[in-house]
């Protein structure tokens, strides 16, 4: 996918909704949601995902029913371990 590609709050959710988890990477923080057992409402979820300028954050990937938004160097090592 094209890297300059702008994806909004619809794209965010279309892929949320496919996914059973979803990991958020801020920083050197880190929030889990598992939409089967406690999926957020869709306000908690975008504020998440989105960026200040409303745009799904970067980088985003998608590991087999995994969503991961957001970058954390150690998050990211534990996956491709």
């Amino acid at each position: 996918m094209n890297a300059r590609l702008k994806l909004g709050k619809e794209k965010a959710l279309e892929l949320a909704s496919a996914a059973e988890h979803i990991i958020v990477a801020k920083g050197k923080k880190r929030v889990d949601f598992s939409m089967q057992e406690e999926p957020p409402d869709e306000e908690t979820l975008l504020s998440h995902m989105l960026g200040r300028t409303g745009n799904l954050r970067a980088p985003t990937l998608v590991l087999g029913e995994t969503l991961v938004v957001g970058f954390n160097q150690a998050l990211y090592e534990s996956l491709f371990e």
